[in-house]
């Protein structure tokens, strides 16, 4: 079968190709047009190959369609979170030296803020509002034909690294010079690794924010396949139950809140909706669980598949068969992906023993834009790190410890916070957890464990009792919480991602070291 979007959709044009939140459905013809007429106006603007396209939209067909466009005219498309302010927005849009900005009425109060990097002309409203400062985007599209653009040749995504420390950085790749369609079949890899087949009637539901690389890599992938994109506006468990029903989902992308959140339904919520299209599972982004996975393993079946890997390329895979027999483990290289665990002296560590993560993965170079000194220290010869620890077993599996950044040194010992977060995880009383160094004058740093209690679960001194007496016989005493602190809901990003750093400066405010 050719894979592809645009030759997919020139040969079926009635296809489903996207379901929005609301549930409008997008045929792959009309989404053609758009996209085509796009190119059409945006190249009458005088964009050129190598330039930058940037979308401050929400989950749906609109950014769908600058996606489209872009992988077939050249461009780089980087969509933007939706979750940033003005001034961010605007680092953003200047940094990727955005020829054109696109803007959903939703976030237009912070997307005005962050247009004045853009030129007022380049600047485009979607939907049929039109606002000072902003062009409708149907001026831009109005007039043009539907028709196949000429030299059409591979864009790229360019996402921007959330990072620990200083402002994001644009992962940059250079522009293959492919077919668009033929890109997009090299793309399949990913999915294809998983053992994802092409064609209907597969349905991939988006479970996250499409500005995050992996939804947009498993996404578009998805797309290319001819799988139909189902979008979520924002997560809510029973919600995404109620759409692989419907849907009849075969494939996601999901991270271990997610599964958390959804093993805390009722069991008769959980047995109200009939699963058995589900085929390919598919999560990453945060440590899982060991008791999690296995209690979606068991509710779901052998459908879950783990992998570990970087906006940056590289990375490794488990399917289910893998991580029963290996429990713990972020699974393999991928096929064309090598690792290298090395000390901080940049030596090979021996199996089993803790070191630092390097990836590489032929065909994927890449730079951060505009920051060459950060492109280079995160390099071991061809080798990439973006910080995490982890080892190697016997038969060659990786299993995370933490990132780098993270790791806890009290009285001289090195504590990994995830492990301790893991057992706290699995409490029923604990909806999410942090774990963290605080300062010690005595031991340099002390564990603090910061808990958003389940629903319903009062916060205070008995809790805090009760979840340090479950660690009882599962964790040494040396890694427990010197102490816990409650919050309504912790800082996550919607991909998952824990944004410690907001719960830990203010413990390092005044102090000369904040690890």
């Amino acid at each position: 079968m050719a894979r592809g979007f645009w030759r997919l959709a020139e040969s079926d044009p009635e296809w489903v190709a996207a379901v929005d939140p609301d549930g409008t459905e997008h045929r792959a013809g009309d989404l053609l047009a758009r996209a085509n007429r796009l190119v059409h106006g945006l190249r009458d603007l005088g964009l050129e190959p190598g330039d930058g396209v940037c979308g401050l939209v929400p989950n749906g067909a609109d950014g769908l369609v600058l996606y489209l466009a872009a992988l077939q005219a050249g461009w780089y498309y980087t969509p933007v979170n939706w979750h940033l302010t003005g001034p961010e927005i605007a680092y953003i849009v200047a940094d990727s030296e955005a020829k054109a900005f696109f803007v959903h009425p939703r976030f237009l109060e912070e997307g005005a803020r962050g247009a004045a990097a853009v030129e007022p002309h380049r600047r485009f409203l979607l939907g049929d509002d039109e606002r000072a400062g902003f062009r409708a985007a149907r001026e831009l599209t109005d007039g043009w034909p539907a028709t196949t653009p000429d030299a059409r040749t591979a864009g790229a995504t360019m996402h921007y690294t959330s990072g620990t420390t200083g402002k994001p950085k644009g992962v940059r790749r250079p522009l293959t010079g492919l077919d668009p369609d033929d890109s997009a079949e090299l793309m399949t890899f990913l999915p294809a690794m998983f053992g994802i087949t092409p064609g209907r009637p597969n349905a991939h539901l988006v479970t996250s924010p499409s500005y995050h690389t992996a939804v947009t890599q498993f996404g578009g992938t998805a797309l290319h396949m001819g799988h139909t994109l189902v979008y979520m506006d924002k997560w809510d468990s029973e919600e995404m139950l109620r759409l692989v029903e419907r849907h009849r989902i075969t494939n996601s992308h999901m991270v271990p809140t997610q599964f958390k959140r959804l093993l805390a339904l009722p069991d008769a919520t959980r047995a109200a909706y009939d699963l058995s299209s589900l085929r390919w599972m598919i999560h990453a982004a945060a440590p899982c669980p060991v008791p999690v996975k296995q209690a979606m393993l068991d509710w779901w079946g052998d459908c879950v598949y783990e992998y570990y890997a970087a906006t940056e390329g590289g990375g490794t895979i488990a399917t289910p068969e893998d991580w029963k027999a290996h429990p713990g483990t972020v699974g393999k290289p991928w096929p064309i992906s090598e690792l290298l665990v090395v000390d901080d002296a940049g030596e090979p560590v021996p199996t089993g023993t803790p070191g630092t993560i390097y990836m590489k993965m032929p065909g994927t170079g890449f730079e951060y834009k505009g920051d060459p000194a950060k492109t280079a220290a995160n390099r071991l010869k061809d080798f990439f790190t973006v910080g995490d620890i982890g080892y190697l077993d016997d038969d060659g599996f990786l299993y995370l410890c933490d990132r780098k950044a993270d790791l806890i040194i009290s009285g001289g010992a090195n504590i990994y916070p995830a492990e301790i977060e893991n057992e706290l995880m699995v409490h029923r009383k604990v909806a999410d957890v942090a774990v963290f160094g605080i300062p010690d004058e005595e031991w340099g740093e002390q564990i603090k464990a910061v808990v958003e209690p389940a629903p319903g679960v009062e916060p205070g001194p008995a809790l805090a009792a009760e979840l340090l007496a479950s660690l009882e016989g599962r964790l040494s005493r040396m890694k427990w919480p010197k102490s816990i602190d409650f919050i309504a809901e912790m800082p996550r990003e919607p991909n998952g991602k824990l944004l410690k750093r907001k719960l830990r400066d203010p413990y390092w405010e005044g102090h000369d070291r904040a690890i």
